[in-house]
C-alpha cells in the first residue's frame, strides 16, 4: 500500500513540476533558438561581405543554423504560449522570433538548394524546403500576413521531389498538392503525387485512394498517356477482368476516339475467345489509327482463331466432314484473316513489330496455296 501511495505522490509531483517548468522550457528552447540564429546571422553577414571582399564563409554552418533556428523557435513556442499560474498566456519569445524568422525565411530556399545540389543531402534539403513551404500554415506564424509568393509552388515541387526520393510519401503527397495549385507546376507535381500514392499502397484503402486519385488525374488530363498507362497497369491483374471491362466501357463512353481503349477491349474479348466482338473492337481502333499494326495483327489472329473454332463447330460430329456451304463460311473467314496479315507484309516487312509470317503460313496452308506457304516457310527458317 505504501508503495502505491509513493507512486501516486510522485506522479502528482511530476505534474506540478511540469506545470512549473513550462516557462523554463520556453527559456531553454528560446536560448537554443537565439544561439542558432546568431550563428546564422553572423555567417550571413560574412556572406554578404564576401560578395565584395571575395572572402570565404562557412556555408554549411550557416544553413544548418538557419534550419535549427526555425525548429527551436517552433519548440520554444509550444511552451511559450502555455498559460501561466494565473491562466493567462503571455509569450515571451514569440514576437521576436517571429519577426526575425519571417525575414530569414527566404534563405531557406537557398539552404535547400545548397544541400540538394552541393551536399547531395536530400534529407536536409527536404527539411529546409519543407520549413519554407509550411511556414504560412505553421502554428508559430498564426496571425502573420505572408506576402504573395510566386516561388512557393516551385519550392513545394522540389520539396515533394526530395520527399519522394527519401521515400517519405506522406510529405511528397502534401507538397505535391501545394505545387499543383500552380498550373505551371501541375503536371510535374501530379506525377510525384500519383507515384507516391502508388509506391505507398499497403492496404485496400490505400489502393482505393490511389485509384481515385489516378482516375481524377486522368479525367483532368485525358491526353496524358502516363496516367492512362498506369490505369492499364492497375487493371492488369488477372482477377480484375470484370473491373477492367467496366473501366474500358467508361473510357469509350467518355472518349470514343481513344484507340487504346478500343484495342484493350478487343484484347479482353480476344482472351475470352469472343472472336467477332474482339474483331469489332479492334476495327474501331484501326478506324482511329490505320497504322496501328499490333491491332491489325490481332484482327488477323482473331479471324484465324474464329475459322478454327468454326470448323470444329460446323464439322459433322460423326465424319468430321464439312458441307460445301459450311466450308465456304470457313474459307471466307480465312481469306479475311489473310487480307489483314498480308497488309502487315507491307506495313511491317521486317517483322519488327509483329510476327506475321507464321500465322500467314498457316492460312496459306489451310487455303491450299502451296507456293505462298513455302514462301512463308522460308521466312520462318531464317
Amino acid at each position: 500500500m505504501k508503495k502505491i501511495m509513493m507512486m501516486a505522490v510522485m506522479a502528482a509531483a511530476a505534474t506540478t513540476a511540469f506545470a512549473q517548468t513550462a516557462a523554463q522550457q520556453a527559456e531553454e528552447w528560446g536560448a537554443k533558438c537565439e544561439a542558432e540564429y546568431q550563428t546564422f546571422s553572423k555567417i550571413f553577414d560574412e556572406a554578404q561581405k564576401s560578395m565584395v571582399m571575395k572572402t570565404t564563409y562557412d556555408t554549411l554552418s550557416m544553413n544548418k543554423s538557419l534550419i535549427q533556428a526555425f525548429k527551436y523557435a517552433y519548440k520554444c513556442n509550444e511552451f511559450d504560449i502555455q498559460p501561466n499560474e494565473k491562466g493567462k498566456v503571455k509569450p515571451k519569445f514569440q514576437k521576436k522570433n517571429r519577426s526575425r524568422l519571417m525575414a530569414a525565411r527566404p534563405n531557406l530556399v537557398n539552404a535547400g538548394l545548397y544541400f540538394y545540389n552541393d551536399r547531395k543531402d536530400q534529407a536536409s534539403a527536404l527539411e529546409a524546403w519543407g520549413l519554407y513551404v509550411d511556414a504560412p500554415t505553421a502554428p508559430f506564424f498564426e496571425g502573420e500576413t505572408f506576402p504573395e509568393d510566386k516561388s512557393l509552388s516551385e519550392v513545394a515541387y522540389f520539396a515533394s521531389l526530395a520527399a519522394y526520393n527519401q521515400k517519405d510519401y506522406e510529405k511528397a503527397v502534401r507538397y505535391a498538392n501545394v505545387a499543383m495549385q500552380d498550373p505551371a507546376k501541375a503536371n510535374d507535381a501530379q506525377e510525384i503525387l500519383i507515384f507516391s500514392q502508388k509506391d505507398n499502397c499497403k492496404t485496400h484503402a490505400d489502393s482505393v485512394a490511389y485509384l481515385n486519385t489516378l482516375k481524377d488525374l486522368h479525367a483532368k488530363n485525358p491526353q496524358n498517356e502516363r496516367f492512362f498507362g498506369m490505369m492499364i497497369d492497375y487493371y492488369s491483374k488477372p482477377w480484375m477482368v470484370a473491373e477492367k471491362k467496366a473501366w474500358l466501357e467508361e473510357e469509350i463512353s467518355s472518349n470514343a476516339q481513344n484507340k487504346m481503349a478500343w484495342a484493350l477491349k478487343g484484347e479482353v474479348l480476344m482472351n475470352e475467345e469472343k472472336w467477332d466482338e474482339a474483331v469489332e473492337a479492334y476495327k474501331k481502333a484501326v478506324e482511329i489509327d490505320p497504322e496501328f499494326v499490333q491491332v491489325i495483327f490481332n484482327i488477323g489472329i482473331s479471324l484465324n482463331s474464329k475459322a478454327i473454332a468454326l470448323k470444329d463447330q460446323l464439322a459433322d460430329k460423326a465424319t468430321g466432314r464439312l458441307t460445301v456451304e459450311n466450308n465456304k463460311k470457313i474459307l471466307d473467314v480465312l481469306n479475311e484473316s489473310k487480307g489483314y496479315l498480308e497488309k502487315l507484309k507491307t506495313m511491317d516487312p521486317n517483322q519488327e513489330k509483329t510476327r506475321w509470317a507464321y500465322p500467314l503460313y498457316q492460312i496459306y496452308y489451310s487455303l491450299g496455296d502451296e507456293a505462298k506457304a513455302a514462301e512463308m516457310q522460308s521466312l520462318l527458317n531464317n
